[in-house]
């Protein structure tokens, strides 16, 4: 089996944009055995489905394409119904998606995973289990959706508009040791500030993009 030396680039230059990676030949070139390779969904762990439900289905507008009891635990995968779907083709699209060979296709899923009886679950961003930074929303109105989720109780972590140094999420151990210091250089900060950050229910990181900057 043939695979591609891939060494680890240096780091990028602060404040500067890199598509594709820090240095021209980052991206090795595709292999006919990952040609079709894609990413299908995210799993995370939850402690209470209703309230996990209520936030990425009546808050942040996903919706159930199944659920499985599996005996320890259940599972429910959630995704973003096409635009322009109507309420009344809304369980054809999801009996339709969860069919195997087209939620096998489908990227950008997300899949709840309770296990029975979860009393304990770490979001990645408290130590020691640091290591999952947040999930990624794009939102035709990053204001409008904040305001919602404010009125719906859900706590906010960083507000649109707001671009301080203190608005980076660190954990309270990442601070203590002044890790990631620095000021936001003004090449990201202009996006920094259009960005807005929410807690789901289990404590999990949620960024509102918006769509249209």
């Amino acid at each position: 089996m043939t695979t591609n030396s891939f060494q680890t680039p240096p780091s990028n230059k602060i404040g500067l944009f890199s598509p594709g990676g820090p240095t021209p030949t980052f991206n090795p070139p595709p292999t006919p055995s990952t040609q079709n390779y894609r990413l299908n969904h995210l799993a995370i762990r939850i402690k209470d489905p209703s309230r996990s439900l209520h936030f990425y289905v009546d808050l942040l507008g996903m919706r159930v394409i199944f659920t499985m009891n599996a005996g320890p635990f259940t599972i429910y995968y959630l995704g973003h119904p096409p635009p322009g779907t109507k309420a009344e083709d809304l369980d054809t699209w999801a009996k339709k998606t969860s069919e195997i060979p087209v939620m096998t296709r489908t990227s950008g899923l997300l899949e709840l995973y309770h296990v029975h009886g979860t009393e304990e679950v770490c979001s990645g961003n408290v130590p020691p289990q640091l290591g999952f930074a947040h999930l990624g929303f794009t939102v035709p109105d990053v204001k409008d959706a904040v305001e919602r989720l404010r009125g719906g109780g859900v706590r906010i972590l960083k507000d649109m508009g707001v671009c301080e140094r203190e608005s980076v999420p660190l954990s309270e151990w990442e601070r203590e040791r002044g890790v990631g210091e620095g000021d936001i250089h003004e090449n990201y900060a202009w996006f920094f500030e259009k960005f807005a950050m929410v807690e789901d229910p289990d404590g999990y990181s949620v960024e509102l993009i918006p769509q249209d900057i």
